[in-house]
């Protein structure tokens, strides 16, 4: 069923509910207000009739039917009974002849009990009133049929029902213009979405100026587009450098070995090859890993083991591991601000992706610093732990800085040093992943100090 068939039923279901709701409780206290006011003038009638009934030295019978056929009830075919102490008739009056009202034991003692009770019987309103004064003691029953006070009920309930009616079909046809109206926001955004692909992700959905839900959810999706035209532009750059970095080697190796088959060559020569071959394959499965690994960081971690680690212990075993990469490289760990409490050195994370993503930073520190030296600067403040790399270094220029972490990217400056551009963009994904951040100072041959940011165990748990 369509949204807006379903916004019209609803929207009509509510109105329908609360028209009936308020019909009902119109005509419920109409009727129970036309019951107060004929059980009110019929115990009026019959404590009238039982006064002159216990006057009977003044008013005989002959009198009072002559007194109750002049009395204007505003009712029809009247009909009055008088029983007395031992429930016999004692007296009796009727509009028609030969109308009675049937009147048994349980009515008239109730009656004396209650001392009045209203009950209906052909149509007819009775009152049975129990009537007691010094010398007398009687129960009088009184019934009316009162036309007036049902036809006006009819009239109510023809109204009411045929308001109900009317507001409902009002309500349907408001509802659905109203729905069509509240809708075409909603088509007009799955239109522009539509006229959206891959080849045009620039485009974005007009949000309007309304601060509204329609507003949100544009706003929303613009941002989901954003997002998906970044995936797609890093993909496309990152397909275009990964087939550039791996066709390299691979036509090295290529041309060597077709250089070398052209003709007869000696053991030396075949040896030669075979080595600068070698070297080529090297780079090749290095550059292979690592596009590995920035493949599996550019996803979520919902299939890495994430676990409790204390960022101290990764941070040890740093200069060991850069040491047997180049013996000439030095790193220097500063703990001066430790926290006595060892949850604040915790954090939630994989922690050989964290040691890769650290190591990155400080080998490209020692890599690009004449003495080969970095520093590494641990604090922590409670809420999250800080990491300063800082070098000596030739630098990266400002208008670099915003680059450097995209993949591939490789400095001007920096491209007789070996590398592939990955190991910042590489390290970036790995921090995002554990919900930190990256920032970098720099000035040309003064040196670098990059900062990683890292939420603590206790704080993530208590924001989930």
């Amino acid at each position: 069923m369509p949204v807006r068939l379903r916004i019209t039923m609803l929207f009509a279901l509510i109105v329908l509910g609360i028209l009936s709701l308020v019909g009902i409780s119109v005509y419920y206290f109409s009727y129970t207000s036309r019951i107060k006011n004929i059980s009110t003038r019929l115990t009026n009638r019959a404590i009238t009739t039982a006064r002159l009934l216990s006057q009977s030295e003044v008013f005989d019978r002959a009198l009072i039917q002559k007194i109750d056929s002049s009395t204007n009830l505003a009712m029809s075919d009247k009909a009055i009974q008088a029983y007395d102490y031992i429930n016999q008739r004692i007296y009796t009056y009727t509009d028609i002849a030969n109308d009675t009202l049937s009147i048994n034991k349980k009515i008239l003692d109730d009656a004396r009990i209650n001392g009045a009770v209203y009950f209906t019987e052909n149509k007819k309103d009775i009152i049975a009133y129990h009537y007691i004064n010094n010398t007398y003691r009687i129960v009088m029953v009184v019934g009316a049929v009162d036309g007036d006070g049902k036809l006006k009920l009819a009239q109510l309930k023809l109204i009411l029902g045929l308001s109900i009616i009317g507001g409902l079909l009002i309500t349907i046809i408001g509802g659905y213009i109203f729905s069509e109206k509240l809708l075409k926001p909603v088509r007009k955004i799955a239109d522009d979405v539509n006229e959206i692909s891959a080849k045009n992700l620039a485009r974005r959905i007009d949000s309007g100026n309304m601060d509204d839900e329609w507003h949100y959810l544009s706003s929303t999706l613009n941002r989901l587009l954003d997002r998906l035209q970044d995936s797609f532009e890093l993909q496309q750059r990152f397909i275009a450098h990964a087939s550039h970095e791996l066709s390299t080697p691979l036509t090295a190796i290529s041309s060597q070995l077709e250089v070398s088959l052209l003709r007869e060559r000696g053991a030396a020569d075949y040896k030669n090859v075979m080595q600068s071959i070698y070297q080529d394959v090297r780079h090749l499965n290095k550059l292979t890993q690592t596009l590995l690994e920035f493949a599996v960081t550019s996803g979520d971690a919902g299939g890495i083991s994430i676990e409790k680690i204390r960022i101290d212990d990764i941070l040890l075993r740093i200069p060991g591991e850069l040491t047997k990469i180049n013996p000439k490289y030095f790193v220097v760990l500063i703990f001066n601000e430790l926290p006595p409490e060892e949850d604040n050195l915790i954090v939630w994370g994989n922690e050989e992706l964290l040691f890769s993503a650290i190591q990155n930073i400080v080998s490209n520190a020692c890599k690009y610093s004449t003495d080969h030296k970095a520093r590494i600067t641990l604090k922590a403040t409670g809420q999250q732990i800080n990491i300063t790399i800082e070098d000596k270094g030739v630098g990266i220029p400002a208008s670099e800085l915003s680059n450097i972490f995209q993949p591939f990217y490789r400095i001007n400056e920096h491209t007789a040093i070996k590398g592939f551009g990955l190991g910042l963009s590489l390290t970036n994904q790995i921090i995002k992943m554990h919900k930190g951040n990256i920032s970098v100072l720099s000035e040309i041959n003064q040196g670098s100090a990059f900062t990683i940011k890292l939420p603590i165990a206790s704080n993530l748990i208590q924001r989930k």
